[in-house]
């Protein structure tokens, strides 16, 4: 399996400014991800 560009501290970050109210697809585009990618990390931070 590839390994993430990401540390686990940089998806935290994402995650965090997504919930503090920047938009999703506003993040995703300056961090260079997908919105799929940032779905996939948030659903695996809550479980």
């Amino acid at each position: 399996m590839k390994a993430s560009k990401f540390t686990d501290a940089q998806k935290t970050f994402i995650i965090e400014q997504t919930e503090d109210g920047t938009s999703v697809a506003e993040m995703c585009r300056k961090a260079g991800i997908s919105q799929a990618a940032c779905v996939n990390w948030k659903k695996n931070t809550m479980a």
